[in-house]
């Protein structure tokens, strides 16, 4: 059994999946994880999808039950801040002035809703979008339907919660800087997908556009004004323009930074017994020889366990296909893969009209992402989409793009040797 003393900062999916491996792996010393929210670490992905939209309540979100800490002899300390760093002594300081010592440090600070400086941001009605409390707020607001909503942003959350929003009978317009919403991410022609895909369902875009000012009477928002000079009415506003990595305490600790903390494929720092996991990690991938952050739940899953065997002297490395999944309507998309490695446009097999597709991104002939689209809707497929799609990343084959397309070859038979 190992023992020593380990600190765990941060209260999310990474740090708590850290702490249930570290037990599970039989690691017996202080175990001390720390949060900054009151609640106890919960998953994040059922916030802007099925839990927004009241299809599952309060015990979906826990990543373990609350008792499981009591249990695990884990001191919780939630709606605690740690203000310093003392790498060299070891040594964390909390927001009340005490103190704690570590042998093993993890930083899972996450993320922070990213903030652009809009007039009348405070106002009654306009929110971010990251924790259970926002959530729980915007529900309540969108649930009865009849409100006029602005959508802020078009990446990822901000065309979830626009979906969410829609699907329960309010008047939803997205503002997004791009002339197509997630072409950066996913390209034009499956962005169009989506963006149709929104349309279809009652959403209107403001594209090519920013918001320059929310206007509002008696404390309440009333409505955006675009750089076009477009009034949108709206009583509800959500700034979704993404996050950015909560690194101001390895930042004063002096730990090396590169959108986010860099960590090597064990997910070490620079410093010496210090460990990073979850969205604030830019960690060495052994795939692609680069450093990669990911901001999906994936990442802190897989991180989060990755980092509690490194921890305890593991050959552990971090060499997970980056993955991650949306619902929008009657669509659910998964994806995995490094979309920066990509050269092409997609492959499709299927149809982008019948909205059941996989798109293969390929690089010197070898599959280097998939995007799978409600494919297919048989159940218990074997093997799965995006399994497939992983095992032909990790595997490096070459194959051809009238291969990938050709539907009438079982998915199966793409990962047999050639």
């Amino acid at each position: 059994m190992v023992a020593g003393r380990i600190v765990i900062v941060g209260g999310g999916l990474a740090g708590a999946t850290a702490a249930k491996t570290l037990r599970g792996e039989g690691f017996a010393g202080s175990l001390t994880l720390i949060g900054a929210e009151k609640h106890h670490p919960y998953l994040r992905p059922p916030l802007s999808k099925e839990y927004l939209l009241g299809k599952e309540g309060e015990e979906a979100l826990p990543v373990v039950p609350e008792s499981w800490y009591r249990e695990n002899d884990v001191d919780l300390r939630l709606g605690v801040t740690v203000t310093e760093i003392d790498p060299s002594g070891h040594g964390v300081t909390l927001a009340n002035g005490s103190s704690l010592q570590f042998d093993s440090l993890l930083l899972a600070s996450g993320a922070q809703p990213r903030t652009i400086p809009l007039p009348g941001s405070g106002l009654d009605g306009v929110t971010t979008f990251r924790t259970v409390d926002d959530s729980r707020r915007l529900r309540d607001r969108l649930s009865d339907g009849g409100r006029n909503v602005v959508m802020i942003g078009s990446g990822w959350i901000g065309m979830e919660l626009a979906a969410a929003a829609s699907t329960y009978g309010n008047q939803v317009t997205l503002i997004g800087l791009e002339d197509i919403p997630l072409s950066a991410a996913i390209g034009t022609d499956l962005g169009k997908f989506f963006h149709s895909l929104h349309e279809a369902n009652g959403v209107g875009f403001r594209l090519g556009a920013s918001a320059v000012e929310i206007r509002g009477s008696s404390g309440k928002a009333t409505g955006v004004l675009t750089d076009s000079g477009e009034f949108l009415p709206a009583d509800t506003v959500v700034i979704a323009v993404g996050v950015v990595p909560d690194v101001e305490l390895a930042k004063e600790a002096g730990l090396e930074l590169d959108n986010g903390i860099l960590t090597d494929a064990s997910l070490r720092t620079s410093a010496p017994d210090i460990y990073a996991a979850g969205d604030v990690a830019n960690a060495l991938h052994p795939f692609t020889g680069q450093h990669h952050r990911s901001e999906h739940w994936s990442n802190a899953l897989n991180g989060g366990k990755t980092v509690a065997k490194a921890m305890l002297g593991q050959d552990a490395v971090f060499d997970t296909i980056p993955y991650f999944y949306t619902d929008q309507f009657d669509v659910s998309m998964e994806y995995s893969g490094f979309p920066s490695l990509a050269q092409e446009s997609p492959v499709l097999r299927g149809s982008l009209e019948t909205k059941e597709f996989i798109a293969f991104w390929q690089r010197e002939g070898r599959v280097v992402a998939g995007m799978s689209v409600n494919w297919p809707k048989a159940a218990k497929p074997k093997p799965s989409a995006q399994k497939v799609i992983k095992e032909l990343i990790s595997s490096r084959r070459q194959l051809a793009a009238d291969t990938l397309a050709d539907a009438g070859v079982p998915l199966d038979q793409l990962l047999a040797e050639p």
